[in-house]
């Protein structure tokens, strides 16, 4: 039967060529995007998926980052002990030198004492953004390492732990030298915490050694004002004076002020024993803290003592030597260690990461070949479609003849 008013052929044809429409949109946001996946309407699971383990992948590229920080900051702290061990190694050399009667002591105790200086400095300097791990103001670091995710979908962080191994000749826990003040701690403590308001912010620090032994030479006072530190090492004089915490105070007092903070205002209170009265005139909060650092208290402690400069002091500087370069070298040993560790998690890490996006590629990536052929073939089925609707459309046409 044939119909004017329905043209099934046409609503075939139409139907064909619409699909076949679709299709061509469908192959050519592909070749556009280069993904079969592009949006969660594409596969919705398939997308899920996709786009957690992106996040992963962005997630450990961070961790990328912390284990090059970590092993940067690991191989700074290996280069110090091994520096350290070198240089306790030619420290030896002056030391058994010493042994014989006929040298000049006095020439073999001075080089000493320069490597003791060198060894301060290697030590004090071994730092990477701020962290040392060999100075003795820190027991561990932690280096970002991985992030774990179970078959529940629940993500939790892993690191690996770097023991800082004390190489200091001097160390932080120490006596307690800060009295009472308007800081914290309210008591006797080895540090000292003081929060100055700006306009006219005021605080003390009070210095006493009468909670603990008495001061000796080479200890440490150290004030850090924002990201200033000034320090003051007792000498022989100080710590045999009558009241070695006002020599100590004045001390301090001259260093903060050879800093030039603006507007901070530093005075030596001669009526109240060693105390060092803050003013902040500023316009900004300023945050200072103090620190003991006890000399011979630090893992090379010993090295302090060592004097070559008698027989007597050569004989023990020699017994000492020995354990000193012993754990200078464990030391060297135990960063390396965990530097090796961390270069492998770094490797693993990155071919994670590379496994990951050949995994989500796999999943998302439209085969470009398969979809060249395909746009080919949907081509011609277009024009096909488009050709065969044009002859259904003039199909009622041919009801004409029939009445002429």
């Amino acid at each position: 039967m044939s119909s004017i008013l329905t043209n099934n052929s046409a609503m075939v044809a139409l139907q064909t060529l619409k699909s076949v429409n679709a299709n061509l949109a469908d192959t050519q946001n592909q070749i556009s995007t280069g993904k079969r996946v592009s949006a969660a309407k594409d596969n919705s699971a398939v997308w899920a998926i996709s786009k957690v383990m992106e996040s992963d992948v962005s997630g450990f590229k961070s961790i990328s980052e912390s284990l090059s920080l970590g092993e940067s900051t690991v191989a700074v702290a290996r280069q110090a002990a091994e520096t350290v061990t070198d240089l306790l190694t030619e420290m030896k050399t002056k030391i058994v030198a010493a042994q014989e009667d006929n040298v000049d002591r006095a020439k073999l105790n001075a080089d000493v004492t320069a490597l003791k200086d060198q060894i301060n400095s290697v030590v004090g300097a071994a730092q990477f953004n701020g962290l040392n791990l060999v100075d003795g103001s820190t027991a561990s670091a932690s280096v970002l390492a991985s992030l774990d995710r179970d078959s529940s979908g629940n993500v939790s962080a892993s690191s690996i732990t770097v023991s800082a191994q004390d190489l200091s000749t001097g160390g932080y826990t120490a006596n307690d030298i800060f009295g009472s003040s308007g800081g914290t701690p309210s008591s006797d403590g080895d540090t000292v915490v003081l929060s100055l308001d700006q306009g006219g912010g005021n605080d003390n620090i009070v210095i006493d050694d009468s909670a603990g032994s008495a001061f000796a030479e080479g200890d440490r006072v150290e004030i850090r004002i924002g990201d200033q530190v000034a320090s003051y090492t007792v000498t022989a004089d100080d710590a045999a004076a009558t009241t070695p915490s006002d020599l100590v105070a004045v001390g301090l007092k001259n260093a903060i002020d050879s800093l030039g903070i603006a507007d901070l205002v530093v005075d030596y209170d001669s009526g109240s024993a060693g105390t060092l009265d803050f003013t902040n005139n500023g316009t900004v909060d300023l945050a200072v803290s103090g620190q003991f650092v006890n000399a011979g208290s630090g893992g090379l402690g010993a090295l302090a003592a060592i004097d070559v400069s008698n027989s007597v002091g050569a004989a023990s500087a020699l017994a000492s030597i020995e354990t000193l370069i012993d754990s200078s070298i464990d030391a060297a040993a135990a960063f390396g260690s965990v530097e090796n560790r961390i270069t492998t998690q770094s490797e693993f890490v990155s071919k994670l990461t590379d496994s990951l996006k050949t995994g989500i590629g796999s999943m998302v990536d439209a085969d470009m070949e398969e979809t060249s052929a395909r746009l080919q073939a949907l081509q011609v089925q277009q024009q096909l479609a488009t050709q065969s609707l044009s002859i259904a459309n003039q199909a009622p046409q041919s009801i004409l003849s029939l009445f002429r």
